[in-house]
């Protein structure tokens, strides 16, 4: 496809956004109505609807439902019932644009693919972006300049995490002279490439100094494969130059050096991810913009940030409204969010009056999203995501991700809410009872300062034998109890967590920090003389404020942490 067809094809789609956001309220009514009409004859829908294909009566009878709700019937397909339970069929994709002249250059993108597990049926369960890169959407694109990618499609698809890291590092360094993007689909993940790397550098260089792979190093062969197309001939010149760049004392700014045409870094660094914003910082050196693009989740795509160079900390998506119906959960303004999000859970049944169509939010408030989507069979799903309302495009509302609702820690895709935190306590603390050993209190924190970036647990434990503590904490009775209790908490969290420890590696090994006695009655003094009270004072099952976590840290006796390689199966 020429440049001039490309350059008509962004400005067609550019008409097409103006045209859907002046008409927010109309496409989603009609919308609204494509998804019941193809969706009638779904079990789900026929239980609170004799007419599945009226609005009103959706509205007024159809339950905002969470994952449990819907999880009964996810479960049956899975089992082998047909989808028809709940789906009537599929659709969807979308946009581009801004920075001028990425047509003249490649994308160091760093997609990976993760492993799939089958359902007793057979259907394969697996990350929506891994269902999208095995896609013919993906393998199949046609060759597009504004999208051409340094990693092969071989090394992406391999599911072997440390092979196609190394295979698209060593393609994104042959090919530094003309990379114009950085990036991953978050931050995490593309600080975990660096880290990579700075353990890799010299191993790449022997590779591309003498124009082939490791044999030891990378066995897949769809990756050996695809690498000797990028590796045509030795290259001692570039071996030299990016051994020059690896071997500096100090990796601040090395990204500008190593790809110097670099124009920004695209990844998600908004929610939990803006965590890695200093260090994304860092290793550009402050240069390159922080980029995010879009607003999607694995049950829908949602909108586009139209202004893609802001700051992270100002990035607003417009939520188009062909893409799902969008229903929103009233959670305040700016002043009383904190307190309806405390007072709220995810098992309360929401009124559907309460409701707010998309048209009709209001400009500074508060919101939980929640969808009606075409493809996937979900009827007014609260998505989680606590939402305020920016501004607008046209007519279409324009809103900041403000935070998951209930979650309290979050390294990678790993969301893990307070309930789930707290069951996993409760099953690791079982095993301080044979030695007489009680926890007192807990709080957590997601420590990003190491990549990969764990879960850090703070406890505080009475010994009931005073003769078997030492400065008011546990002895070490033997030297597994405390790894084991680490191990146990992470084998009682989610799946999605379970699977980052141990295939993706994106997630480190849990640790338990030991504080002294009375280091939750500092922490709560702490809190009361910044303002709090004393009678609403709760224990946070989540430390973020600094002054917090100085105190812990300062009253830490001792560190466990849970094997490097777990032995239970995600």
């Amino acid at each position: 496809m020429d440049g001039k067809k490309l350059e008509y094809k962004g400005e067609e789609a550019l008409r097409e956004l103006e045209k859907l956001t002046e008409r927010t309220g109309e496409v989603q009514v009609n919308l609204l109505k494509d998804i019941l009409m193809k969706n009638k004859n779904t079990e789900y829908l026929n239980k609170y609807m004799k007419e599945p294909t009226e609005v009103t009566t959706f509205k007024r009878l159809v339950p905002v439902v969470t994952y449990a709700d819907i999880q009964p019937y996810i479960q049956r397909i899975a089992n082998g019932e047909d989808s028809s339970l709940i789906s009537g069929q599929t659709i969807t994709e979308m946009l581009r644009r801004y920075v001028p002249g990425l047509d003249k250059g490649k994308a160091m993108y760093l997609y990976f693919v993760k492993s799939e597990t089958p359902t007793p049926s057979g259907i394969p369960t697996r990350p929506v972006l891994t269902s999208y890169y095995k896609s013919k959407h993906f393998k199949c694109r046609p060759p597009d300049p504004f999208n051409d990618y340094t990693s092969p499609d071989q090394a992406i698809l391999c599911t072997d995490n440390r092979q196609s890291m190394y295979c698209q590092l060593l393609a994104g360094l042959v090919h530094r002279h003309q990379v114009l993007r950085l990036g991953a689909v978050f931050a995490s993940a593309f600080l975990r490439a660096i880290s990579f790397l700075e353990r890799n550098w010299v191993h790449l260089c022997n590779d591309i100094r003498t124009g082939s792979l490791d044999s030891t190093t990378i066995v897949d062969p769809g990756c050996r494969t695809a690498m000797s197309d990028v590796l045509r001939s030795p290259n001692p010149l570039l071996a030299d130059e990016i051994e020059a760049i690896c071997r500096c004392k100090s990796w601040k700014g090395i990204l500008c050096q190593l790809w110097p045409r670099a124009k920004y870094i695209e990844a998600v660094v908004t929610g939990t991810m803006a965590q890695y914003i200093p260090a994304l910082n860092f290793y550009s050196g402050g240069k390159l913009p922080l980029v995010c693009t879009m607003y999607a989740s694995s049950e829908c795509y949602f909108g586009v940030n139209l202004n893609p160079l802001c700051d992270p900390a100002e990035v607003s998506y417009t939520l188009l409204p062909n893409m799902g119906y969008f229903e929103f959960i009233p959670l305040g303004d700016n002043g009383r969010l904190l307190l309806m999000m405390d007072a709220g859970n995810e098992e309360e049944v929401v009124p559907v009056d309460k409701l707010v169509d998309l048209a009709h939010v209001r400009p500074g408030c508060y919101y939980e999203l929640v969808v009606t989507t075409f493809a996937v069979g979900l009827y007014r799903y609260r998505i989680g995501d606590v939402l305020q309302v920016t501004g607008f495009y046209n007519r279409a509302p324009q809103f900041r991700f403000i935070c998951r609702r209930n979650v309290v820690l979050s390294i990678d895709t790993d969301k893990t809410n307070e309930e789930d935190l707290h069951k996993s306590v409760s099953m690791a603390k079982k095993l301080l009872e044979p030695y007489n050993a009680l926890l007192v209190e807990y709080t957590s924190y997601a420590d990003t300062s190491t990549i990969p970036g764990h879960y850090v647990l703070y406890w505080e434990v009475l010994h009931l034998q005073h003769s078997s503590t030492t400065n008011g904490v546990v002895s070490l009775f033997d030297a597994h109890l405390l790894p084991e209790c680490c191990s146990t908490v992470e084998e009682s969290l989610d799946y999605v967590y379970r699977r980052c420890r141990a295939y993706d590696k994106s997630v480190g090994p849990l640790e338990i920090r030991l504080v002294g006695a009375g280091t939750f009655d500092a922490l709560m003094d702490l809190c009361i003389s910044q303002g709090g009270s004393i009678n609403q004072y709760k224990t946070p099952r989540c430390i973020k404020s600094a002054a917090g976590l100085e105190l812990l840290n300062s009253r830490v006796k001792a560190c466990f942490f849970s094997p490097r390689d777990p032995t239970w199966i995600p």
